[in-house]
């Protein structure tokens, strides 16, 4: 599958250690930056361009991370088509649940709650549970495109 991966700062190093987790599964892995662990750089800068990439391939998946993943879903959240949940810690039911029933196209991880090993088990099931297919779920996440 492809996965388009983008993180600032916050998420720097995560990011670093899940592609190469990502790429080990097989994935083909299009690393949107931060390319270099820049303090004061914005995370739109790098997310936008994963949630636009996400939107524009069906087929694909996106991860965004960053301190605590909701800026960065907000931020993903804007381009229509892009369906981003965030993770950051807790029950792994609920990357369950962002793609059985909402579709979710994106992961966002906050970084400064999940450690490596962590966001590699949420990463990994959530990229493996499909979508239901459910007509009710369907029919929500069509209005949510209108």
């Amino acid at each position: 599958m492809r996965i388009y991966i983008g993180t600032d700062h916050a998420g720097f190093e995560l990011k670093e250690k899940l592609v190469v987790f990502l790429r080990e599964l097989g994935h083909d892995v299009e690393d949107m930056g931060a390319h270099s662990f820049e303090a004061l750089d914005d995370y739109p800068d790098f997310i936008r361009p994963v949630a636009e990439a996400v939107a524009h391939d069906p087929q694909s998946r996106g991860i965004i991370l960053g301190g605590s993943g909701q800026g960065e879903a907000m931020c993903a959240n804007r381009v229509k088509g892009a369906r981003a949940a965030v993770y950051y810690g807790g029950a792994v039911d609920i990357v369950v649940l962002s793609r059985e029933h909402n579709d979710a196209n994106i992961l966002s991880l906050g970084a400064r709650f999940v450690e490596t090993e962590e966001a590699k088990e949420v990463v990994r099931v959530w990229l493996e549970t499909p979508f239901s297919g459910a007509e009710k779920h369907a029919r929500r996440i069509a209005k949510l495109d209108k």
